[in-house]
């Protein structure tokens, strides 16, 4: 009996000091929040260290993106002790009222939105922790936080954090670079192994498509503290630090001379020049007008103050016009048309078709005796022949049936040049143009209800075509390298590595090499050559191949075009230009481009007369 009293007394005693355990643990994890500040603080023990994003060299090894230090003034509550509000606000030059309110900002500012597990209701939740360190105040200057530092000792709780911050030696390629901007909530919960509450991210341009190279990777040291929380040694010797890495540099095949040079040229105007190294797809420039100095963006207070500006300017210096702006090509799609065209055999080098002003309105030349002097003089008629012959090729005797036909085929030989499909380059927003197919106008006409004289206008690079600048450029290097592109890029290294392997791929069109020739002659006579649409492209001694557009714009004046590539020999630069609202391409565009191939290859500009007429230009509408 009396060990059976004892087994029972035992079991008491045994489950009763499990239930006190239960419930202690249970109240410490769960209800005292003094033990999760505790398990809090342990985990400070551990300090990740940043390192400074890298930087970004143009082709000539010119330093267009570096680092510049900044500071913040931190904070940790926990550790502040006989606070003088008073004497804290004398020396940042504001108010105690407005020490109070950037307090309960910064409070406010972790406010989250959740649902609650039981009622299923949305509830605000805090992530403010008084034990954690936030910025009081951001991106002070070396001369803002040396004239605070000396008496910064008097207010514990308070230091100072160095941070990186970019800046442009040159003032130029804003599209490009893109900017950096404070983490989302959404972005933080995707990668909080590397980043933390106020951190940066790239926003746009290269910044935000090479975030993970430029971030470098992230350091950590382990210290060991005392009681008051301050440093006493590191842990293990050190032994278990890792050190921070920053991100590799980027070379870039900007020319970020020739991009000055085009913003330049591009004052008062709007539009865009695309600059492309055919051999290597590199973009030598890409001027989006009209623009700014990307130091105008640069950390949380020029943000506050620029954004809004940008964003209401009724120019739209912020809208990206190389790579999300579609035009109607205008006459330079009829390079396009007749490659197609010699492919499939409806015409040859030779075939001539009369300039039929009534079927389409024409300038005034002779008739084409070939496909070089029909891109010479820009014969819209021949075009309406060449391209009826393509689509109508009577395959069927239903004419629907064989325009359907026609088109599909026509859609292919258009894709394989770019057109109609996004480009994979290393440029956030790319928009793919529009190549319209069997399926937009059977939903726009119905089934078995247009052929080819319903859609002639595409023809000529009218109608429903849409292209971007950038794509207009990329036809200019497949024009100059006689079929084939590489994806049009921005970065041409990573460290030593070179491009992304996308970057090396050659792209080949659907119309053979020894149809180029051709091509390349008529472009040539466009520019040097009596009857040709782009004379004033001529340069004296750089033989440029090049061809003319007028983009008809229901809106207003019409859009001024011209592709190119030089010297036709040895090509090293494929380039094209697109001035809204500017009239014919032969006008303006066309001299654009000669100023930025001549400012290219020979560092100089020959014709100041033509450079002055540019730049006086005003042609804003």
């Amino acid at each position: 009996m009396n060990l059976e009293i004892r087994r029972l007394v035992f079991f008491i005693l045994f489950l009763s000091v499990g239930v006190i355990f239960t419930a202690r643990l249970f109240y410490m994890q769960v209800i005292d929040d003094k033990w999760i500040e505790r398990a809090a603080e342990v985990s400070q023990k551990r300090i990740n260290i940043k390192p400074p994003r890298g930087v970004m060299f143009d082709r000539n090894g010119n330093k267009v993106v570096a680092n510049k230090t900044y500071y913040n003034l931190m904070f940790v509550e926990n550790q502040i002790k006989d606070f003088d509000t008073v004497a804290f606000a004398k020396l940042l030059e504001i108010t105690p009222s407005e020490i109070t309110e950037r307090f309960e900002a910064i409070r406010s500012s972790l406010d989250r939105k959740t649902k609650d597990r039981k009622t299923g209701k949305d509830t605000i939740v805090n992530d403010y922790r008084r034990y954690l360190p936030y910025a009081f105040i951001k991106e002070l200057s070396s001369d803002e936080i040396a004239r605070i530092a000396i008496d910064l000792n008097n207010f514990p709780g308070f230091y100072e954090e160095a941070i990186s911050m970019r800046d442009y030696p040159f003032p130029y390629g804003a599209n490009i670079f893109g900017y950096l901007n404070e983490i989302r909530p959404e972005e933080l919960n995707a990668d909080r192994y590397f980043y933390r509450i106020g951190d940066v991210i790239g926003r746009a341009g290269i910044e935000r498509y090479y975030e993970k190279q430029l971030r470098g990777q992230k350091g950590t040291r382990f210290i060991i503290s005392s009681a008051r929380g301050k440093m006493v040694a590191n842990f293990a010797g050190g032994k278990l630090d890792t050190a921070a890495v920053q991100g590799p540099p980027l070379t870039l095949g900007i020319d970020i001379e020739l991009q000055g040079y085009g913003e330049l040229l591009m004052q008062n105007k709007l539009g865009s020049i695309v600059a492309i190294e055919p051999s290597s797809g590199e973009i030598l420039a890409m001027v989006s007008s009209p623009t700014f100095d990307p130091n105008n963006l640069v950390g949380a207070r020029n943000i506050r103050k620029n954004y809004n500006q940008l964003v209401l300017d009724s120019l739209k210096p912020l809208f990206p016009r190389p790579i999300k702006a579609e035009y109607p090509p205008g006459s330079i799609f009829k390079v396009v048309q007749a490659l197609a065209g010699l492919q499939e055999g409806v015409i040859t080098e030779n075939t001539s078709f009369p300039c039929t002003r009534s079927m389409v309105g024409c300038h005034n030349h002779p008739t084409a005796q070939n496909i070089q002097q029909a891109i010479q003089f820009s014969c819209n008629p021949y075009f309406y022949y060449q391209v009826r012959r393509f689509i109508q090729q009577g395959k069927f005797n239903n004419p629907f049936k064989d325009a359907a036909h026609g088109l599909h085929l026509w859609e292919k030989y258009m894709h394989s040049f770019g057109l109609g499909v996004k480009l994979e380059t290393d440029i956030y927003g790319v928009l793919a143009g529009v190549i319209p197919n069997v399926a937009f106008y059977d939903k726009w006409y119905g089934k078995n209800r247009w052929q080819w004289s319903t859609i002639r206008s595409n023809s000529i690079g009218q109608g429903e075509v849409k292209v971007t600048p950038l794509q207009m450029a990329n036809l200019a290097a497949i024009f100059a390298n006689g079929g084939y592109f590489y994806m049009p890029h921005l970065v041409s290294s990573i460290g030593d590595d070179g491009p992304l392997p996308e970057f090396r791929v050659k792209h080949k069109t659907m119309v053979d090499e020894k149809h180029f020739p051709a091509i390349a002659e008529g472009m040539r006579r466009v520019v040097n050559e009596s009857g040709g649409t782009a004379r004033r492209a001529k340069i004296n001694d750089i033989t440029v191949a090049g061809k003319t557009g007028t983009a008809q714009n229901p809106h207003g004046e019409d859009h001024s075009v011209f592709i190119a590539f030089a010297p036709v020999e040895e090509p090293k630069i494929a380039i094209a230009v697109f001035i809204e609202n500017a009239g014919f391409g032969g006008t303006w565009a066309a001299p654009i481009a000669s100023l930025m191939i001549e400012k290219y290859i020979k560092r100089t500009v020959s014709d100041k007369l033509k450079e002055e007429r540019i730049l006086n230009a005003n042609l804003l509408p």
